[in-house]
């Protein structure tokens, strides 16, 4: 049976790459394997990169309807409290890059990333389409689905995550890596929370081998947590590629050692945890890990990062944008030239990112001397040290970066 162009898989990624292609006139059929659309997870921050998509997609009155826009963020030291720095945010920060920084219910993002895709003529979506395997086949992608069913497509864009089948027939490559970090997750309604805790602030604490952050979602109505600490799961991971493993308090506080009393406060407010063990790969070294052919990764598929730098679903929306602007115009394009076009454009901010947020790792849960110098150039510097002016301003349109 031959198909539109096809986008697997459903999340952030998928459902963007698949707004894209609507919006530049190309009918996407988007596969999905689970039996409903959902979003796992707590929260997201957003730069104004990612903010700057959006308003281009004429979605930013969506995001004010369900986004946090939080006036600063502040470091802190998490044993002792003492702040390390602080970036303005808010108006300052507006001003500055033309667009805002938010921050969000992941849920949120994909409900509004799924409505607006579901208003888009020709777009169709299919729920519980499991791929087994790709392969390219002349001038179709040809996959076999796990019901048997096998489908034909011109083009496929590969946006199922970390653990991506599609990726084996572009990159062929090994699993992903477990990271040596864990991550504990926590929701926060905001009227549980003391008076002087609802800060509108992305609160990051820092620690030898462990930081925490929390900030604002759903207009400041709720707080999102996130602790991440280097060491094993207790007992094991139950499912490696699991997003929301049951986790206890106590479990995390003896990964934590003592903290400030403020930070502990945070951590008692929580009223259930969920741990998940991160995995990565390395930075992308060329484009030839983002397309070959006529097939496409985009998003976690292609290039999944560490957390350090806030930046994994804004670089899914960046793919998807740069595929959707290199379209317009655009009736029956040559798709393995369109999307060796895609790679060279993004493959090299993709990987600068990816560089980047492993070294924020190394800073954040910095020790001894390193620890030390951190904090002194973070006292000299302030904003200049904390704030990416590279990274905001994008991302870059093609037209203006050939």
């Amino acid at each position: 049976m031959e198909t539109s162009v096809i986008v697997a898989g459903g999340g952030i990624g998928g459902l963007a790459a698949a707004l894209a292609l609507s919006r530049a006139g190309v009918s996407p059929t988007l596969l999905e394997q689970a039996e409903a659309f959902g979003e796992v997870g707590a929260g997201l921050q957003l730069g104004p990169n990612a903010v700057r998509v959006l308003a281009d997609w004429g979605l930013r009155a969506a995001l004010d309807a369900v986004a946090a826009y939080p006036d600063e963020l502040r470091v802190r030291d998490a044993g002792r409290g003492r702040a390390l720095g602080d970036l303005r945010l808010g108006h300052a920060f507006a001003e500055r890059y033309s667009q805002p920084y938010a921050s969000l219910h992941r849920a949120d993002l994909h409900a509004l990333l799924l409505q607006a895709l579901r208003s888009q003529t020709g777009a169709r979506l299919h729920l519980g389409s499991r791929l087994v395997s790709v392969a390219e086949q002349g001038d179709t992608v040809r996959l076999e689905q796990a019901d048997g069913s096998a489908l034909e497509t011109p083009a496929l864009i590969g946006c199922d995550g970390l653990w991506s089948r599609v990726r084996s027939a572009v990159t062929g490559d090994a699993p992903p890596r477990p990271t040596g970090h864990l991550a504990y997750r926590g929701l926060i309604a905001a009227a549980d929370l003391p008076a002087p805790l609802r800060a509108a602030r992305v609160s990051v604490w820092l620690g030898p081998r462990l930081h925490v952050v929390h900030y604002p979602v759903r207009r400041g109505e709720a707080f999102n947590l996130v602790a991440v600490v280097h060491g094993a799961a207790e007992g094991g991971p139950r499912d490696a590629r699991s997003w929301s493993e049951p986790a206890t308090l106590a479990e995390l506080q003896a990964a934590l050692g003592p903290v400030h009393a403020e930070l502990a406060a945070w951590l008692h407010a929580v009223p259930a945890w969920t741990r998940w063990v991160l995995h990565d790969r390395e930075p992308l070294a060329g484009p030839q890990a983002m397309a070959r052919g006529r097939i496409a990764l985009l998003g976690d598929a292609a290039h999944p990062m560490r957390p350090y730098l806030a930046q994994g679903a804004a670089m899914a929306l960046e793919d998807a944008w740069t595929l959707g602007r290199l379209l317009q115009g655009r009736a029956s394009p040559d798709w393995a030239s369109h999307f060796a076009r895609y790679a060279a454009l993004r493959w090299a901010r993709n990987a600068r990112v990816q560089r980047r947020s492993r070294r924020n790792g190394g800073i954040f849960h910095a020790q001894g001397p390193l620890r030390w110098a951190r904090d002194a150039a973070m006292a000299v510097l302030g904003e200049r040290l904390l704030d990416n002016a590279w990274l905001y301003n994008g991302p870059a349109a093609p037209e203006r970066a050939r």
